[in-house]
C-alpha cells in the first residue's frame, strides 16, 4: 500500500504559481513584450530619424537673442532651454504650445545660426505610441485598462515571488543548486524549456520585482500615496514639491547669459544643464545640471536663483538622504535609464525573459498534463 504524499507548503506555492501563472498569463505576455520594445524606445525612434548635428562654426549666438527668435516665439510659450556639453549638439528648447501641454514641444535649434532643426516625426513614432498604450492600458480605456494592468502586475510579482521559493531544490545541496542555474542544452526540448523558466526566470527575478514594485504607481493612486508615507519624501512630487519664496526682486534683473554664467560658476563641472524660465507661478531661474562623468542619469544637482541672481536654494544629489534619492529615482527604476544604456541592456533581457515566461510556464504545466494521464491511463493488458 503506498503511503499517500501531503499536501504541504511547497504544494501549495506550486499550485499558486501555476494557476495565476495561466489565469494570467496572456496579459503578462503583451505588458512584458511591449516593455521589452519600450526599454530601447528612444534608440528605435532615431534609427528612423536623421541625427541631428551642428557644425561648429564661429561663435555660439548669445542665449538672450535665441529665445527671442520669431521663429520660436510664435510658436508659444518658451519654458525651459537645455544646453549640452558636446559643441556638435543642438540646444533644446521647450514651448508650450497651448496650456493644456503639461511639458510643452521640444525643438532643437543651432546655436551658430539659429536655425531651427527639429526633424519630422519618426515614423516609429506611431508605433512606439501602441507599445506604450499596450503597456499601460492593453489599448483600452485608462479607467479600465489601467487596473487592469496593475494587478497583473501584482500577480507577476507573487509568481516571481513563489517562483524564487520553488526554484530551490527539497535538499538544499550545492549540486542541485548548481544544477539551477545553468541550461542543459544538450537535453531533450521538455528539460530546455524547463531550465529556460526556471533558471532565466532565476537571474531575472530581481529587475523584474524591480520593475513591478515601481510599475505599480503608475496603476493605483493609493498605492503611490502610500509609497510617499512610507519614503517619506513625495514620488512624481505627489504631496506637493517644496515651496521656495521669489525672494527680493528689486535692483537690477539678470539676463539669461548672465544667470546661467552665475549656475556654472555654482556648479562648476562640465556637465548638461537645463534652466526653467521664470514664469508667473514660479519668478526665479531653476537649474538642474547633471555631470558628465557621472554614471546615474538622475544623479542632477540643482540650483534656484532670484532674476537679481540671489541663491533660493541648492542641492547637491551626492548630499540627498537615500529615500530621496529612491523616491526621484522611481521612473528610471522602472524604465530602466537609471545607468544608461548599461542598465537598459540588462532591463531589456530581464523583459524579454518576463515575455518568455508564460510560454514556456504553459508548456511545462502541458506536459506535466500529459504525463499524469499517461500514468493513469489504465494498460489495455490489465483490461483483458
Amino acid at each position: 500500500m503506498t503511503k499517500k504524499k501531503t499536501y504541504g507548503l511547497r504544494a501549495l506555492l506550486n499550485d499558486i504559481h501555476l494557476w495565476l501563472g495561466l489565469i494570467s498569463g496572456l496579459i503578462i505576455f503583451l505588458v512584458c513584450l511591449s516593455g521589452t520594445i519600450l526599454t530601447f524606445e528612444k534608440e528605435i525612434e532615431g534609427w528612423f530619424q536623421n541625427e541631428l548635428v551642428v557644425e561648429p562654426k564661429g561663435n555660439k549666438q548669445p542665449l538672450n537673442k535665441l529665445v527671442q527668435l520669431p521663429t520660436l516665439t510664435e510658436k508659444g510659450t518658451l519654458t525651459a532651454v537645455t544646453l549640452p556639453t558636446n559643441a556638435k549638439r543642438p540646444y533644446v528648447f521647450s514651448i508650450k504650445e497651448d496650456q493644456k501641454q503639461r511639458r510643452g514641444t521640444q525643438y532643437e535649434v543651432n546655436p551658430y545660426t539659429g536655425e531651427i532643426l527639429k526633424p519630422e516625426k519618426s515614423s516609429a513614432e506611431g508605433f512606439m505610441r501602441f507599445m506604450f498604450r499596450l503597456h499601460r492600458w492593453l489599448l483600452l480605456d485608462t479607467s479600465i485598462g489601467r487596473p487592469i494592468v496593475g494587478v497583473a502586475t501584482i500577480v507577476f510579482l507573487i509568481l516571481s515571488l513563489t517562483g524564487i521559493v520553488l526554484w530551490f531544490p527539497k535538499k538544499i545541496k550545492w549540486k542541485y543548486v548548481k544544477a539551477g542555474l545553468k541550461i542543459k542544452t544538450d537535453a531533450n526540448w521538455k528539460r530546455i524549456n524547463h531550465d529556460l523558466h526556471n533558471t532565466l526566470g532565476f537571474y531575472a527575478c530581481i529587475l523584474i520585482v524591480i520593475m513591478g514594485l515601481t510599475g505599480l504607481c503608475w496603476s493605483f493612486e493609493g498605492y503611490r500615496d502610500g509609497l510617499c508615507r512610507v519614503l517619506g519624501t513625495p514620488v512624481f512630487n505627489r504631496g506637493g514639491a517644496p515651496k521656495i519664496s521669489a525672494g527680493n526682486t528689486n535692483g537690477k534683473q539678470l539676463t539669461l547669459e548672465e544667470a546661467v554664467a552665475l549656475a556654472n560658476k555654482e556648479l562648476s563641472y562640465a556637465g548638461e544643464l537645463t534652466i526653467s524660465l521664470p514664469n508667473k507661478k514660479n519668478p526665479f531661474y531653476n537649474f538642474r545640471k547633471l555631470a558628465d562623468a557621472s554614471f546615474s542619469t538622475v544623479a542632477h544637482d540643482q540650483l534656484t536663483l532670484t532674476i537679481t541672481g540671489t541663491i533660493l536654494n541648492k542641492e547637491m544629489y551626492a548630499d540627498k538622504p537615500l529615500n530621496v534619492k529612491i523616491a526621484g529615482a522611481i521612473k528610471s527604476l522602472h524604465t530602466g535609464t537609471i545607468y544608461g544604456t548599461f542598465s537598459k541592456i540588462l532591463y531589456f533581457f530581464a523583459c524579454l525573459v518576463g515575455t518568455s515566461l508564460p510560454i514556456t510556464g504553459t508548456f511545462i504545466y502541458i506536459n506535466k498534463l500529459k504525463k499524469k494521464r499517461k500514468r493513469n491511463r489504465v494498460p489495455k493488458e490489465a483490461m483483458a
